[in-house]
Parts: C-alpha cells; sequence; structure tokens
C-alpha cells in the first residue's frame, strides 16, 4: 500500500512553477501535475529500492545506534565532486580504505553551490555558476546509478532558498539523507536571494518532505553559529526552535541528527557543549564535525595533530557520527587525502580509551549554555516565565501551531533575539559583540547581549576585550566589497571590510551572492575607488575578469584598485598549480591588481590597498 503524503503533494502543488525552474536549470525530471491535478513523477517514499540497494533514513539511524554500542562514532567524510563520475572515482579511495578498517562510512556528498538559489528567480547567477563545488542535482542520481550508496549510506546538502526542493531531488535518486538546515539558523539567511521568512518556510517545507518519506536529516546545526562568531547557547536556542518545526513536521526523532562543532582547545568544554546538547535536543543524533584552524599553520603534521584533538573530544563526548577532516586539502578534497583522514581518525577511536570524566566543571558549564539557550527561547517565544530545559518536550512544542511558531521564530531573527556577529541575513538585526575567551568558550561583551534576552543567564567575558566600534570615516576614498558568483562565504571577506573600516575607509558591502556586473555597477553609482571580491568556489577565473569587464565598459577599470580573495581552485590538486602560476607571472590572468587568499596578513592587504590608491592618483 502507498502510504500518503498529503504534505509532499501539498507543496508540490503550491510550487509547481519553482519546480518547473528547477527541473530547466538543472536537468533533470521533476514531478509535475497532469491533466486531473494529480502529482505524477514522485517516487514512492522510503524504503524504497533504488539500484539493487533498499534505501532509508533508517540505514543511517541503525549507524548511529552501533555507535553507542560500541563507543566509537561512525565516519561521515565529506566527498562530492563536480561530476557523478569523478565522485564515485574518487569515493573508492575512501570505500577501500573503509572495506580495510572493516566500517561503514556515512558519506556527505557535497553538491554544487548553485542550489542555494532559488532557479525561478536567480537562473543568472546559477547559469554563472555551474558546475563548481559539488555534485550536480543530476549527478546525484547518477551517482546512486553507478553504485553510490550501495555499501555506505549517503547523504547530500540541500541547504539554500529552496531546500524543499532539493530533498524532492534526493527522494528521487535515492539519497538516505539529507542536510536540510538550517531552518532556523540565521547564517543561512545570506545563503541564496531570499529573506529570513522565506528561508524558514522553505526549511519547514523541507522538514515535511522528509518526515512523510523517511528521509534521515540533519536538521540544524551549532557548527556555522561557532563558525559566525555565535555562543553555544544561542546555538543550542536556534536548533531547538528547528526541533520545534520538526515536531509539527510529524518527523521521528531517529530521522533527526543536530551537527555540533568540537573545537580541541579545552576537552572539558567539548564534552560539556556536547552534553548539554545531548541532554536537551529532541533529535536522536549528533554528528560532531572537526573546527578548522581559520588560519592553517604551515606545517601539515600540527594540523592533524588538531584535528586529533578533536576526535579525541568527539569520542568522549559520545558523538554518533564525526566528519573527518583532511589537514592537505585547500577546498573539495581528493578521495585519496580524504581516505588517509578516515584512518586518522578511526586509529584515533580505537586507541583512545573510553573513559568517563567526571569533572564538576562539565556540569557546572552544561548548565550555563542551557539556561543562556532557555533565556534566548523565554524571549523568542514570548513567554512570561523562565523555561527550563525539562519543559522542552514535544508537547510543549504542540501549544503552538506551526505558523504562528514560524511568526515568532521570524520575528526574534529580525528583532535580535536571534543574533550572531556575522549573521548572513540581510534583513536580520545585528547587535551582539562576541569575544573567544582563552579557555575557548564564546561569551558576550558587556552590553553587547541579545536585545530583549535577560542579561542575567548570558555568559559575559571577563578578560580585558575593546568592543569593536564603528570606525571613524576619514579617507575619501570607497571601497566596495562582496563576494561574486554563487558563493554565500563572507568569515574572510567580513575580515578584510573590518580591517579597512578600521583604517578608515568607508566600505559598501554587498555581502554574498552577487553578479559580476552588479558590483561594478555599484562601484559606478557609489563612486568608488576600490573593489575587491571573492570567491571559495573555483570560480575566480571566469566571473573576476568579468567585474574588471565592467569596470572598462563603464569608463573605470583605469581608476579603480581591483584586488580579490578566496580561492582560485576549488579542488585540492589544482591548488598549487596556480599559485605556482600567480608567483611567476602575476594576478594578471585572474583580471585583478593583486589577490590575497586565506592566511593574508589584513595589515599587509589594507597596506597595499593605500599604496594601490596613490598609485592610481599619482599616474
Amino acid at each position: 500500500m502507498i502510504k500518503a503524503r498529503p504534505n509532499t503533494e501539498r507543496i508540490i502543488r503550491e510550487d509547481i512553477e519553482t519546480i518547473k525552474a528547477y527541473e530547466k536549470a538543472y536537468g533533470v525530471k521533476m514531478p509535475y501535475i497532469d491533466d486531473n491535478g494529480d502529482v505524477k513523477g514522485l517516487p514512492e517514499a522510503y524504503p524504497r529500492v533504488v539500484a539493487g540497494v533498499e534505501r532509508s533514513g533508517y540505514r543511517l539511524a541503525e549507524l548511529g545506534r552501533k555507535a553507542v554500542r560500541e563507543g566509537v562514532p561512525v565516519l561521515n567524510p565529506i566527498l562530492g565532486r563536480n561530476t557523478s563520475e569523478e565522485t564515485f572515482n574518487e569515493s573508492q579511495h575512501m570505500y577501500e580504505m573503509a572495506e580495510k578498517l572493516g566500517v561503514t562510512l556515512f558519506q556527505f556528498v557535497h553538491s554544487e553551490a548553485t542550489r542555494h538559489i532559488d532557479p525561478l528567480d536567480g537562473i543568472e547567477l546559477i547559469e554563472q555558476s555551474r558546475g563548481k563545488g559539488g555534485i550536480t542535482p543530476r549527478g546525484e542520481r547518477e551517482f546512486v546509478e553507478m553504485g553510490g550508496g550501495k555499501d555506505h549510506p549517503i547523504r547530500i546538502n540541500a541547504t539554500g532558498d529552496t531546500t524543499h526542493l532539493n530533498v524532492i531531488n534526493a527522494l528521487i535518486a535515492g539519497f538516505d539523507g539529507t542536510d536540510i538546515g538550517p531552518v532556523v539558523h540565521v547564517h543561512f539567511g545570506g545563503r541564496g536571494i531570499h529573506d529570513f521568512k522565506t528561508k524558514v518556510v522553505n526549511g519547514y517545507k523541507a522538514v515535511q518532505i522528509c518526515a512523510e518519506n523517511n528521509i534521515f536529516m540533519q536538521l540544524d546545526t551549532h557548527k556555522h553559529i561557532n563558525n559566525i562568531m555565535g555562543t553555544d547557547g544561542m546555538a543550542l536556542a536556534m536548533c531547538l526552535l528547528s526541533e520545534g518545526l520538526a515536531v509539527h513536521a510529524g518527523a521521528d526523532s531517529a530521522l533527526s541528527a543536530i551537527q555540533m562543532n568540537v573545537g580541541g582547545i579545552n576537552i572539558l568544554a567539548d564534552l560539556a557543549v556536547v552534553k548539554a546538547f545531548r541532554d536537551t535536543i529532541w533529535s536522536e543524533f549528533i554528528i560532531a564535525v572537526p573546527e578548522t584552524f581559520q588560519n592553517p599553520p604551515g606545517d601539515l603534521i600540527a594540523e592533524q595533530a588538531h584535528f586529533a584533538r578533536m576526535a579525541v573530544s568527539a569520542k568522549l563526548a559520545g558523538a554518533n557520527f564525526y566528519r573527518p577532516k583532511a589537514a592537505e586539502n585547500v577546498g573539495i578534497p581528493t578521495g585519496e587525502s580524504m581516505a588517509k583522514a578516515i584512518w586518522a581518525s578511526q586509529n584515533v577511536f580505537e586507541n583512545t580509551v573510553n573513559v568517563n570524566i567526571n569533572d564538576p566543571y562539565i556540569e557546572e558549564r552544561k548548565r550555563q549554555i542551557q539556561m543562556e539557550a532557555m533565556a534566548v527561547l523565554t524571549a523568542a517565544l514570548k513567554r512570561e516565565e523562565m523555561l527550563k530545559p525539562e519543559d522542552i518536550t514535544p508537547e510543549f512544542w504542540l501549544q503552538y501551531n506551526d505558523l504562528e511558531l514560524i511568526e515568532l521564530i521570524v520575528e526574534a531573527g529580525k528583532g535580535g533575539i536571534l543574533d550572531t556577529p556575522r549573521a548572513g541575513g540581510w534583513d536580520l538585526k545585528r547587535f551582539v559583540k562576541t569575544n573567544r575567551d582563552k579557555d575557548g568558550i564564546r561569551r558576550y561583551l558587556p552590553g553587547y547581549t541579545p536585545l530583549g534576552v535577560n542579561e542575567e543567564f548570558m555568559p559575559i567575558t571577563k578578560e580585558d576585550v575593546e568592543a569593536p566600534q564603528d570606525y571613524e570615516i576619514v579617507e575619501k576614498e570607497k571601497v566596495v566589497l562582496a563576494t561574486v558568483g554563487a558563493d554565500a562565504h563572507v568569515v574572510g571577506i567580513n575580515m578584510v571590510k573590518e580591517a579597512i573600516q578600521k583604517a578608515g575607509y568607508e566600505v559598501i558591502f554587498l555581502r554574498g551572492m552577487n553578479l559580476p556586473e552588479t558590483i561594478a555597477e555599484v562601484a559606478a553609482e557609489t563612486k568608488a575607488s576600490v573593489v575587491g571580491v571573492s570567491n571559495l568556489l573555483g570560480l575566480g577565473l571566469t566571473l573576476f575578469p568579468r567585474v574588471g569587464k565592467r569596470l572598462e565598459e563603464l569608463g573605470m577599470r583605469d581608476d579603480v584598485v581591483f584586488f580579490a580573495g578566496g580561492r582560485i581552485a576549488e579542488k585540492e590538486e589544482e591548488h598549487a598549480m596556480f599559485e605556482k602560476k600567480m608567483k611567476e607571472e602575476g594576478t594578471g590572468f585572474l583580471g585583478v591588481d593583486n589577490f590575497f587568499g586565506p592566511g593574508t596578513d589584513l595589515d599587509e592587504c589594507v597596506a597595499w590597498m593605500k599604496q594601490a590608491i596613490e598609485s592610481k592618483k599619482n599616474k
């Protein structure tokens, strides 16, 4: 008997025009509505046999429970290349290593960046950023037909404007799981072109589809909040709100995971944050992800040691899944380097005694994280009495209807209750300021806690930290900064922005996801003297020159300082070649005056920019 899926069919009917645009943009056959008004082309829910294998989110639930029984996290390596053939061939290195070690992997197949964008409204941006960042929607289907996911269950990342459409594609392809989120997470207010409310609504649709089709979902994430300078308690509050929506969708907690960062700096803090989440969340599983160096050391042995510390934290914290990190990769890793990381992580797991550390610090830190989260939730949900962790049950969330809960979430995001210093959404308030203290914990600066939240429960740094101020503009030149193409990675360019503002320049910051021509046109409109662009997907070779070309068409190129950053090559094996080319030939082949990649000294970048401005004046 075919399972009834009223929400899935309703969503398809509601968004049929966007589904048609998705089909056209990515060249894949999607569900449709026939002349009788019936939904056709939607495969059966899981469990379902695809390419000779019974697929289901419960394959991953079984792995997560095995990790609990054996005390060893299941490895969740990330590997998705630009084509199905490449992805499959590179994955063989990982599969061979898994066979050698006698383990089953949970493979995260990374997908191309364009799926973050609504194909109905952003087709131009999609077409400009084709085939970079990972596998295509069509490639998903081909990868499964080739044998992907046969022995090792797979999930795809499906974040962005139209998460729910990517989930439908994953179901058609035969992926057991998907990264649907984050649903509430403010970072992804910046991915794509939609406002925060639309993203939350579409995220909820994705959860509903997962619930009705038994798809394993990474529902939300502590990791990205950490990346954008948010606190542990704020991340927990956001994840709990996402879980509230999952409860309304009728999802099974056995098909839900929360992604965590473990830092490896303070093992007690790592254990405390995982415990705080484990003891509060509804989701059954935790996926631990190592926190990467923002500026990795040149010595790869040191970097691998850094990852080893985090693998120890993940094991002792009882994570169900752990993402091994390949130290030598600079973008999309090779299968060979990821296989080495699998071996290294498994070696750490098998050679670390599974001890139970009962330091009182862990319980105290856990309590602090939970109290911050409860204070944020109390404000976001407009409760009169302070919530307690034990209050947050499925029955608690059902006090609200789903539309009411969405409105509260959106209002809290726009009102500064759900807040991080580098929140991505263009329509979100940004007020809080934080500091990563020497013990590895991020806390708020005095006077900069979330708006409308009881400050008594907010962690405040005791370190002598000067709050970043609105810098005085003392220079007359203006600087336009933006990421170009389907790239929403703004951490690096944010750092450049702050350094340039500190030097006294006015910065027009366009954030992520911009057409090359738009950046040049904004520079012309604002009479900017400097343009800086970034792309981490290896698209600079094609997109940077287009910014320069448009500047030239506008009669500005000779007068504007134009520099770029990010990664020239998305793939590990190509990066060294381009670095060598820049060293020998300069940056002319990129169409820019200079290039500053990861690890750049910001003072050197600003000093070069000042000198370049003067040179343009005196030419």
